[in-house]
């Protein structure tokens, strides 16, 4: 039986943390055993709120090193950066005569990328950046695509668009659907509701025992449990999100404790950093070895690349011939 084909990308913007491991990462390398996946990084969706491509190519190596260490398997999904596959553009160029500009304008998510981002005026390139996403997708024929909740109003405009582009000139891509990831959105460190380098609340793969240990121990608690037999509040705290997510055999018995008063929080903590450097011990080990050998990853690129781009021109080859492009 032929396997379904998912397209999920990242914008390269360095080093990964835990929020986009548990976020997305975690759930491609679940996938790539079942699903026909390739992976983008998406260097052109940086220019639509930021124009400054001083450090894009090394991001994409620290990102992509992130990728290899935590499991994603090159030989099985393709690594490749959007920019490297001209098609691209010439797709998103013929999407956008495909909708108007009121539909991208109830994006939710492009307001409130403006308003996290403190955006006065949303350039042309942001608004239409969903176009942009709909063409990485259907230029594989991407059938499915991993994503939070956020995303899915993006993923309705993609089917929106192969749906209008297969009435107008016949059938080429298929309504891809969202994969809904179950852990979407790991919280900062400062109780944020999303961990963001930007934001100084993160955990990085790359962070070593004493670093995390560090940021850890600043992490924000129960307000209500001050004093270590203070009864606290699991539900409340998010070192015990991190606890469900990295610590789940001892979950019932930190959420007894911490509810009882018996564990306080600077233990809880360290139970907690603990489990959190356990798990990425193995990422550390492994990333270490790729910075040593930055020209494996640059391989991986060019392989990646070599793989997309014959995927890339067969589907324009036959957009062309639907549109009778010549």
């Amino acid at each position: 039986m032929k396997k379904k084909r998912i397209l999920s990308g990242m914008r390269p913007t360095g080093k990964l943390h835990l929020g986009h491991y548990v976020g997305a990462l975690e759930n491609w390398i679940k996938l790539q055993d079942d699903y026909d996946s390739f992976h983008l990084v998406a260097d052109y969706h940086v220019l639509t709120t930021n124009l400054n491509t001083e450090h894009i190519y090394e991001n994409t190596i620290e990102m992509v090193i992130d990728w290899l260490a935590s499991g994603l398997d090159p030989n099985k999904s393709p690594f490749f950066r959007q920019s490297q596959i001209k098609e691209h553009t010439e797709l998103f160029l013929l999407f956008s005569m495909l909708i108007t500009k009121a539909r991208l304008e109830r994006n939710p998510t492009v307001k409130e990328q403006a308003r996290d981002l403190h955006i006065d005026k949303i350039i042309y390139g942001h608004l239409g950046y969903p176009i942009l996403q709909s063409a990485d997708i259907l230029l594989y024929k991407g059938e499915a695509v991993p994503v939070g909740e956020d995303q899915v109003p993006h993923i309705e405009i993609t089917r929106e668009v192969a749906k209008k582009f297969n009435q107008e000139y016949g059938i080429v891509f298929p309504e891809p659907k969202p994969l809904l990831t179950n852990f979407a959105r790991l919280p900062g460190l400062d109780g944020n509701a999303k961990m963001s380098k930007s934001l100084n609340n993160s955990i990085l793969l790359s962070d070593s025992p004493d670093v995390v240990q560090k940021k850890l121990r600043k992490a924000v608690t129960d307000p209500q449990k001050i004093r270590r037999n203070d009864p606290g509040r699991p539900e409340v705290c998010l070192v015990f999100t991190y606890h469900k997510k990295f610590n789940a055999a001892e979950t019932d018995e930190i959420e007894q404790g911490c509810r009882s008063g018996k564990l306080g929080c600077v233990d809880c903590k360290l139970k907690c950093t603990s489990k959190i450097n356990e798990f990425l011990a193995p990422i550390i080990e492994s990333r270490r070895r790729y910075e040593q050998n930055i020209n494996i990853v640059v391989d991986v690129l060019k392989s990646g690349e070599k793989r997309a781009k014959e995927v890339a021109v067969q589907t324009m080859a036959e957009v062309h011939q639907k549109m009778e492009l010549g």
